[in-house]
């Protein structure tokens, strides 16, 4: 399900155009867009004229804490009304032109391509650079998706337990700066307040249960399977009781000396429950995965850019067994193994599904955020590896790719969903100002 977001509606007009006609293809609109899933609108249902027009409009949109406004010109209009709309609601807008009317009588009647023009011109030399044009008879839900990053991040909780992996240096944020940056709270946690919530002996059993008939445990103890149980109920626990939408979590060196196994295979099941971790506290691919998450996107997980194969035009996506089980190939064995951490690293071992995927990453460095974006295609594989992987073809040559995250130093995780998610991101960094590579 997509992030739900509330949107102002309002359409311009000047009354020395045809502003009847204006107001007809506004109630059109205003009737189209109900089917937009998950957006509440908050429309003024009357042409927008005057500056005193514009202020009641403004001040009715923001009781209702919208996250952006739909800023119609209906006609051309007066340069004053989109900047008392932007002084009361300081958020995203969209400048939307209509495709000029038949003339009648030699006689524009519309004009609104220019009113576009003169509002674009008016915010930008205001400063603002958080306002998308378009010229067209419909809604761009690509905007509408880039506003439902914004608003998830802006109201997420994300937490950290631990720090981040050791000697993972190009995983650590600046809490402020991300706050700044994208509204998230952060906080901390103890690996021991994970380890020592108390949890119900009857969730532990249904868990026990759960992993038992999703993946063959014959390598596995029974003192391992109740440790993955167990550990499965206590982050649904924790996640409940301190409202978090993310969690990044140290997973090594220290969470399997401590608690007897690690979290991998955990993990990977409430992962499949649509709930985000992120592995070695890395918090901006937690951030990252909020961010595709907001778009309807099933399921986002962290992968390592781990091999690739210039000769035959192909990379590895790969990680140690964290995925979410439910992505499987539905061919291979979904088994759970022990192979690192001195028999104490449970983790999930199967090829993923084959299908359209989206790549992204928010990334920060050198003081400024940043968003890293690729399309790409995982393709049928055997299951060769420990871990959960998949083989994958982009549309552009591996090398290429490679080349753009080593030589922009992106960090070693992106989040990849099933499905094409990148326009909406390409929005969102122009909104926010931020440099998208691809």
């Amino acid at each position: 399900m997509k992030q739900k977001i509330t949107v102002g509606l309002v359409c311009l007009a000047r009354d020395t155009y045809d502003f009847r006609a204006a107001k007809e293809l506004f109630d059109g609109i205003v009737k189209d867009v109900q089917a937009v899933p998950e957006v509440a609108w908050v429309e003024p249902s009357e042409l927008v004229i005057s500056p005193e027009d514009a202020r009641a409009a403004a001040l009715q949109m923001a009781a209702k804490n919208v996250d952006a406004v739909v800023c119609i010109s209906g006609t051309f209009h007066l340069g004053h009304l989109v900047l008392e709309l932007k002084k009361t609601c300081p958020v995203p807008i969209l400048l939307w032109g209509l495709p000029e009317l038949p003339y009648n009588g030699g006689k524009i009647r519309l004009n609104s391509v220019c009113g576009v023009n003169l509002n674009a011109s008016n915010l930008y030399k205001a400063g603002f650079d958080d306002y998308h044009v378009i010229v067209q008879d419909k809604i761009d839900e690509n905007w509408l998706d880039a506003i439902r990053i914004i608003a998830a991040l802006k109201n997420a909780h994300i937490g950290i337990a631990g720090f981040r992996a050791h000697g993972f240096f190009n995983l650590g944020v600046q809490d402020n700066q991300l706050f700044a940056a994208t509204g998230v709270i952060l906080d901390h946690y103890e690996l021991s307040d994970i380890h020592a919530l108390a949890v119900q002996a009857e969730d532990v059993a249904a868990r026990e249960a759960q992993i038992k008939e999703i993946f063959d445990v014959t390598t596995l103890s029974d003192y391992q399977i109740g440790k993955v149980a167990q550990l499965a109920a206590q982050l649904a626990a924790f996640k409940k009781l301190h409202g978090l939408d993310a969690l990044a979590i140290r997973c090594w060196p220290e969470f399997a000396r401590d608690f007897g196994v690690s979290p991998c295979a955990a993990m990977s099941i409430l992962q499949s429950e649509g709930f985000i971790l992120a592995c070695e506290g890395d918090v901006e691919g937690a951030v990252s995965m909020i961010a595709h998450k907001a778009l309807g996107a099933e399921t986002p997980f962290l992968f390592d850019f781990s091999q690739v194969d210039f000769k035959e035009d192909f990379a590895l996506f790969w990680h140690c067994g964290v995925a979410p089980c439910n992505l499987w190939d539905g061919t291979c064995v979904r088994s759970l193994d022990t192979y690192f951490a001195g028999g104490k690293g449970v983790t999930a071992d199967f090829v993923l599904k084959s299908g359209e995927l989206s790549v992204a990453r928010i990334d920060s460095a050198r003081g400024e955020y940043r968003i890293f974006l690729q399309s790409c295609k995982a393709v049928p594989m055997e299951k060769l590896l420990k871990g959960t992987y998949m083989k994958v073809v982009f549309d552009r040559p591996v090398r290429e790719v490679l080349d753009l995250v080593v030589n922009n130093g992106f960090a070693h995780h992106s989040s990849v969903v099933y499905g094409r998610y990148i326009e909406p991101f390409r929005l969102f960094a122009k909104i926010k100002g931020w440099k998208v590579t691809e």
